[in-house]
């Protein structure tokens, strides 16, 4: 049996600052200081450099599952996620999308995240936090995942 990894998706999978950059001036004013809660937004992002190529190698080792969460006050982030997936990632994660605000609920050995909330910091498996020193980018976590077992 794989053992199970779970990977955020914003700032992790997807690059959050791709979609703020196609939103207009007025929009990002309007949602200054909330800015997942901009309609479409999740729609809009482009996958972080490496992460296309990283997952389709990893899931070859280990049972794959995306762990997002969805803000509340925007029910189309929800949909969003769920069509981004299906544009980018269909072939790795179809039925394999998790939405939830309480990650630590979830069993698996590992969990890339970039922040704790969410129950991320909680997680029972191994915490990789993305983007840390430890795990800067996409080479540092595939490195990790699949190092020889010494």
């Amino acid at each position: 049996m794989k053992k199970r990894v779970y990977f955020d998706m914003d700032n992790v999978i997807v690059d959050f600052r791709s979609g703020l950059d196609k939103v207009d001036d007025a929009t990002r004013r309007a949602y200054e200081g909330h800015e997942d809660d901009i309609p479409g937004i999740f729609g809009l992002m482009e996958p972080m450099p490496g992460a296309i190529e990283a997952l389709h190698h990893i899931a070859e080792h280990y049972d794959c599952y995306i762990l997002s969460t969805a803000p509340w006050a925007n029910p189309s982030a929800w949909a969003d996620k769920v069509q981004w997936v299906a544009t980018h990632l269909y072939d790795l994660f179809h039925k394999r999308l998790i939405i939830t605000h309480h990650k630590e609920q979830l069993r698996g050995e590992y969990l890339v995240d970039d922040r704790p909330k969410n129950g991320a910091g909680e997680f029972r498996g191994k915490w990789l936090q993305f983007g840390s020193d430890e795990f800067p980018d996409w080479e540092s976590v595939v490195n990790y995942l699949l190092k020889p077992a010494l």
